[in-house]
């Protein structure tokens, strides 16, 4: 290669550019492993041979194909001052396939290789429908409200990846507190240390103002360490895909709006990116998104990929294509060397809490905050569904401790507990027919919100959501004994007419 060619591609602004993104994917491989082993139990082998590696090998797919299409750019435009889009792991989602599929699948089966193969088919499927997407991201993004996409994500952000781990830093707050203090002064208030210490770094790599990733990087977070330890290795690996169990079909299905939320990031990416002087085309951003998400999956990784918002600040740093080419190759072989077992064994248990407060606080944010104000209301309704689940968590935890089960409760109790089943399993789904209908009613569209809630009462007859069986599986209409479905579509179903009635009512007047 020549020194013409290699200053097209490469420049020192790559160096700052490198850094901030291969620690932000290298972050959020760690909280990965800490999550799976310290909280879930996975076999450390497992995870830091097989899922990390897996998932890595989306990011080396995606950046270098990135790299090409900045080359690319640079030889059908002429320009040399074309920088490559940013890329890498998708941190709502990663918190949604630990919490909404591998998590349960590993409580449902007690079988980790199971849990495995779920999480890897789950990936697979969000990578096939972001294919598939890719060729219709546009006519998504306009038929999607923002606010109830972001709703639905942002009420797992707050609830399961900000209130969960807040429990753990009162745990043990002389480390949890002061951690949470250091993160929150230095990301959220942006105050430095004194004496030039390195701190917690407030630049973000965000996924996209409209999927509400906000994955931020942080040089010296604290990582907990696992509470147990195992020495078991798979023995190989099987092919991905879900089971033909009924109690995955409710994980399978969980994580499709983070899916489509990164189809509608790498619309906005690509338009921030062209803004900022670099023309390109949606379809080969989103078609490499998709495919890296595939190529992970089936490679034994669990979570998908996605372009990072920050293209116009990595190009004001001069960064070219290197810092991509480099990042792809770090993380790529970094995971497969075993630098993230390196840092999960020594960093200390205790704080990895606040980092996740802050990325929940962000994600749950920057729905309000991209949001049209007058939709804020909507995107808080969209929070119910996973404060149900929530408490769920925590009844079923202190059933276990106490060596009873959901069956063992009476009256009230149980009936309570019937309730905040059907409003809990299948949650993200709920919140975003919830978030949908709420928009659609505040933007004077109340056939539209009818058609929502008339789809909602549908899917509610199978149990895609609102499902009373504790597994939260579905099911066919007919097959179930209780007649919770049946009651539940008749609700969505009057609730849909009555909003019929009051369009017509409103046409009538408007006519007279």
């Amino acid at each position: 290669m020549s020194a013409a060619t290699a200053r097209r591609w490469a420049a020192p602004g790559d160096w700052n550019a490198f850094f901030g993104l291969a620690l932000d994917n290298l972050t959020q491989l760690v909280i990965l492993s800490s999550l799976l082993i310290g909280v879930f139990g996975f076999p450390a082998d497992l995870v830091l041979r097989v899922m990390i590696p897996g998932t890595a090998a989306g990011v080396l797919v995606g950046d270098l194909a990135y790299t090409w299409l900045a080359l690319r750019l640079m030889r059908t435009t002429g320009r040399t001052d074309v920088t490559a889009m940013p890329f890498g792991i998708d941190t709502p989602s990663l918190f949604g396939m630990v919490f909404g599929v591998l998590g349960p699948a590993m409580l449902l089966t007690r079988d980790p290789i199971l849990a495995w193969k779920i999480g890897m088919g789950v990936t697979v499927g969000m990578g096939a429908m972001k294919l598939a997407l890719a060729f219709a991201g546009d006519w998504v993004r306009r038929i999607v409200p923002r606010a109830a996409l972001l709703g639905s994500i942002a009420g797992v952000a707050i609830l399961l990846i900000a209130f969960l781990p807040s429990l753990k830093v009162f745990a043990d707050p002389l480390v949890g507190l002061v951690s949470l203090v250091l993160v929150l002064a230095t990301l959220v208030g942006g105050l430095r240390l004194p004496w030039g210490l390195p701190g917690p770094s407030p630049r973000c790599s965000r996924a996209a103002p409209s999927s509400g990733a906000d994955g931020c990087w942080v040089r010296a977070m604290p990582i907990r360490r696992p509470s147990s330890r195992w020495h078991w290795r798979p023995r190989g690996r099987r092919s991905p895909g879900c089971p033909p169990s009924t109690r995955s079909s409710r994980i399978c299905r969980s994580p499709l709006p983070f899916a489509v939320a990164t189809v509608v990031g790498g619309i906005d990416n690509t338009e921030s990116a062209r803004a900022a002087g670099d023309g390109y085309r949606t379809r080969d951003i989103l078609l490499t998104e998709a495919l890296a998400t595939i190529v992970a999956g089936t490679c034994g990784g669990v979570v998908q990929n996605t372009p990072y918002i920050g293209h116009p600040a990595y190009k004001a740093m001069g960064a070219r294509a290197g810092y991509t080419l480099a990042t792809g190759l770090v993380i790529g072989a970094g995971a497969a060397i075993g630098v993230v077992s390196l840092l999960v064994s020594l960093l200390p248990e205790a704080a990895v809490a606040p980092i996740l407060i802050f990325i929940g606080l962000e994600i749950t944010a920057q729905a309000f905050v991209a949001s049209p104000p007058r939709h804020a209301p909507a995107v808080a309704f969209s929070f119910i569904p996973a404060v149900a689940a929530l408490v769920l968590i925590q009844i079923n935890g202190l059933l276990a401790a106490l060596g009873k089960s959901a069956a063992d409760l009476t009256g009230d109790g149980q009936a309570t507990y019937a309730t905040l089943l059907v409003v809990g399993n299948g949650f993200v789904l709920t919140a975003l027919a919830w978030g949908s209908a709420l928009v659609a009613i505040i933007d004077r569209r109340p056939g539209v919100a009818a058609a929502i809630l008339g789809t909602a009462g549908l899917a509610t007859l199978c149990g895609l959501i609102h499902s009373p069986l504790p597994t939260g599986a579905v099911f066919w209409p007919w097959s179930i004994p209780t007649a919770a479905p049946l009651q539940l579509a008749a609700g969505y179903g009057a609730a849909g007419a009555l909003l019929l009635l009051l369009a017509r009512a409103g046409r009538e007047r408007e006519s007279a």
